[in-house]
């Protein structure tokens, strides 16, 4: 486990309780997911380790600008305790209490080709069915993949990709 993830983890729980509470989970996932994204750009990076960096800056720069009051003042406390970088591990681990919490699974499909959209709601719905519960799916192209698919649950790896597949009939040709 990384240091950063350690550090991270009494942060996000803090901001996953404050969500649940609110009520309003899926907004406090957006903008810790564009603040993220936002932490973890190099030239902000450098801006965040500056100490002249004050409180009310940071949340100017990091917080969307209709943020509720409890969000605004989660980034200044991570101002004060200078763990602004850690929000990339933050949105990370608020999005696995989110998962855990509304009973989702994500599952990344990574393909040859684009996928089409019929083809990717089928394969929630098989997914949904499997593991009885929701299903978020991310995907990404591969082309040294050949053909096919491979999808990755964090719990299950299935490959269906051409690569995959001749990976498996050399090692049994091999033995």
């Amino acid at each position: 486990m990384s240091q950063n993830a350690t550090l991270a983890r009494p942060y996000a729980r803090a901001a996953w309780l404050s969500a649940r509470s609110a009520g309003d989970a899926a907004g406090w996932s957006q903008a810790l997911l564009l603040m993220a994204h936002i932490a973890a750009d190099p030239q902000v990076g450098r801006l965040l380790g500056d100490p002249r960096l004050g409180r009310d800056e940071a949340v100017k720069l990091l917080a969307p600008e209709n943020a509720a009051d409890a969000l605004q003042g989660f980034v200044r406390l991570l101002a004060e305790n200078g763990r602004l970088k850690l929000l990339p591990e933050i949105a990370g681990l608020f999005e696995q209490y989110r998962a855990e919490d509304q009973k989702i699974i994500r599952a990344r499909v990574t393909s040859a080709a684009p996928m089409e959209q019929l083809e990717l709601l089928k394969l929630a719905a098989r997914l949904r069915s499997r593991f009885g519960r929701e299903v978020e799916v991310e995907t990404a192209v591969d082309e040294s993949l050949i053909g096919g698919a491979v999808i990755d649950t964090g719990e299950l790896v299935i490959d269906g990709s051409v690569k995959g597949k001749l990976a498996r009939l050399e090692a049994a040709l091999a033995q």
